[in-house]
């Protein structure tokens, strides 16, 4: 699988996740069949935060948000095979993953989850990065 990680990369762009201001960062990258998904954080298309105090919701929208560029880039949420996770409080950790069965079956990507964490915004509670390879899902 990993034979396709080669070439120039390419920035993917969806419309419903706003851009960070150029110079910053950019949300996704494709690689070959490598997807490089910047940390998701639970806000909306309007790009407004969801379920304000509530890790679960947040986690839901993140989820969305990431399945959007994961499917603009030509894959599926099966295709992810790595997830870093980060929490405010580690007591998230019970919503995360009740969030995270919304998303996937089976064998769950490898996670790393990290508690006890200050965001740029204190209102955020969740925030998911991931990486997927393109094909991998069956």
């Amino acid at each position: 699988m990993l034979e396709n990680i080669s070439g120039k990369r390419r920035r993917i762009v969806v419309p419903e996740v706003k851009e960070p201001p150029e110079g910053y960062w950019s949300n996704c990258f494709v690689i070959g069949n490598l997807v490089v998904i910047a940390g998701m954080v639970g806000k909306d298309s309007r790009d407004e935060l969801v379920g304000p105090g509530d890790a679960y919701a947040q986690s839901v929208a993140a989820f969305e948000r990431m399945k959007l560029f994961v499917e603009a880039a030509g894959g599926k949420m099966s295709d992810i095979v790595k997830l870093t996770v980060y929490l405010a409080d580690i007591r998230h950790r019970i919503p995360f993953v009740e969030a995270r069965k919304k998303f996937f079956s089976g064998d769950f990507p490898p996670c790393a989850i990290v508690g006890g964490l200050l965001f740029a915004q204190p209102e955020y509670l969740v925030e998911i990065e991931s990486m997927a390879i393109l094909g991998s899902g069956g």
